[in-house]
């Protein structure tokens, strides 16, 4: 019955994500259409595309499932910070300063930005380099925690199956539709995530494992008083730095960034900035206070390692198979979680794709070929959106069994690289060329000092699980550097016209 159930689940999902995709086609015509949606999209779209990007199946499964068992109820400071420092604090101090500069220097990607505020086309080339080359792993530990679930459901299927039925789905709506149709994939996509975290977080508090929250408290605390602590007690310096990372890291992202390009102006962007928010407390903080009931439900080994195949990464789909083993109702909320994580993955993936493919599009081949024509872009985009999907879904398939710390590391990367120049480059009239150039070297430059004198000093297995401190300090040095070296080339500054035109704030909001 339960494989019944899920192949109707998934066909319907199918049908409703290629639907999409053949009625935002239309709009998708152009590279201003594809790639922005004419810089026209509301602002419930744009909420929900910026949260379910945000949030893919690796918050359930590999970060809750990790966190939720070595931090305990603590852990849901991770999603909180998400919400307010990666949703609330990003939009209001992001969102309209880069609409606003973007409309005005015409640019349309994050590589385009650093080339006509800086006056640099170097910069162009580098940072779409970067965002290729790094998104590849990233997208790729996109489809980590899907074959787990999947595999419980479909007895014999291979995780490669699910993360084809992935690679698939999002290909055809984005390749039809463009962001437009990732747009409202996301928004159907972003209620499918509300609804299964909802009843997962109601039916898990009322099993008997748990006996409702403050039974599930005073269970956690007879196991380890440090369960129900708040500030992470031993693992707080861990805690603090995957707070930092996940939440200030989509400030340099361009996956996320893109969603305030294309956004309408004024009021949208408040009612944009409100619903992501609530949508992140919602999905963050529910996922992570899943994670929190491992100890519920698994024994724990002597070495403190929970008593699962797979570890870590399987302690939520064993708390799920778990608690939903038998019953219609039961397997109905089973296939929803499962739709769950298929739309986590989806609309994640398929920003890092429109971000990607848009990269070697606009930034790289545009630059040889000033002259491609509209139709020929178009066609291309589609091509790389293509080429991005099979190459990630490759990437995945190899099983690297560190593909999270990999996630960290190119997180690290993108993030380091970016979050300097971009938000400096947004309030700081001082910030010079030399200044930029700093920060969009920190992110490589950092990660990879930092992860040689590492593996030299620990091996390399010791190295990779120091991935997130790694991607924290390339950001912090980012931040840093770019005005310090600005400081001290300010004679080399840009003339009074450029910072007038870059600054100005004639742009028209309501556009």
């Amino acid at each position: 019955m339960t494989q019944i159930v899920a192949v109707i689940a998934i066909v319907v999902f199918t049908l409703v994500c290629v639907i999409v995709g053949v009625m935002s086609s239309k709009q998708a015509n152009s590279v201003e259409g594809f790639f922005l949606a004419g810089r026209n999209m509301g602002p419930w779209l744009s909420a929900f595309s910026y949260g379910t990007s945000y949030f893919s199946a690796v918050i359930f499964i590999g970060y809750a499932g990790m966190f939720g068992w070595l931090v305990g109820m603590g852990s849901i400071l991770i999603g909180i910070g998400n919400a307010v420092l990666g949703c609330l604090i990003a939009w209001v101090v992001l969102a309209r300063p880069t609409r606003r500069m973007t409309h005005k220097l015409k640019a349309r990607t994050m590589p385009e930005f650093f080339s006509a505020r800086y006056l640099g086309g170097g910069m162009k080339i580098y940072a779409a380099l970067i965002i290729f080359i790094f998104l590849v792993p990233y997208a790729a530990g996109v489809y980590k925690g899907l074959g787990t679930l999947f595999s419980a459901i479909f007895v014999g299927a291979t995780p490669q199956l699910c993360m084809l039925i992935v690679a698939i789905l999002t290909a055809i709506y984005l390749v039809l539709g463009g962001y437009v149709a990732t747009a409202w994939n996301d928004l159907i996509q972003g209620i499918i995530m509300f609804a299964g975290i909802t009843a997962m977080v109601i039916i898990l508090l009322n099993r008997p494992e748990v006996g409702g929250l403050a039974e599930m408290v005073q269970r956690l605390k007879d196991i380890d008083p440090g369960l129900i602590g708040m500030t992470g007690g031993a693992m707080k310096k861990t805690l603090y730095i995957n707070i930092l990372l996940t939440s200030f890291g989509v400030w340099g992202m361009p996956q996320m960034v893109h969603k305030y390009y294309a956004i309408k102006g004024g009021s949208s962007i408040k009612t944009a900035t409100v619903v992501s928010t609530v949508f992140a407390v919602f999905i963050g903080c529910g996922a992570y206070f899943v994670g929190s009931m491992g100890h519920l439900f698994i024994e724990a080994g002597p070495d403190g390692m929970p008593l699962v195949e797979g570890g870590y990464d399987n302690v939520v789909p064993t708390i799920l198979i778990k608690a939903l083993s038998g019953g219609a109702f039961s397997v109905i909320v089973l296939c929803v979680i499962m739709l769950l994580l298929l739309s986590a993955s989806m609309s994640t993936l398929s920003s890092l794709v429109l971000s990607s493919s848009s990269a070697v599009t606009i930034d790289l081949i545009r630059t040889v070929r000033k002259d491609l024509s509209q139709k020929a872009q178009v066609f291309t985009l589609r091509g790389f959106c293509v080429a991005f999907i099979v190459l990630s879904y490759i990437f995945a398939s190899l099983n690297i069994s560190f593909i999270v710390n990999l996630m960290s590391f190119s997180w690290g990367v993108v993030a380091g690289s970016f979050i300097g120049p971009f938000l400096w480059g947004l309030y700081g009239k001082f910030i010079t060329k030399a200044g930029a150039w700093a920060g969009l070297l920190a992110g490589p430059a950092v990660v990879g000092l930092l992860l040689s004198i590492n593996i030299a000093q620990a091996g390399f297995a010791a190295a990779k699980g120091m991935a997130p401190i790694f991607g924290v300090t390339a950001m912090g040095v980012s931040v840093a550097i770019v005005p310090i070296v600005s400081l001290l080339t300010r004679k080399f500054s840009y003339p009074e016209a450029h910072l007038e035109t870059v600054f100005s704030a004639a742009a028209d909001e309501q556009r």
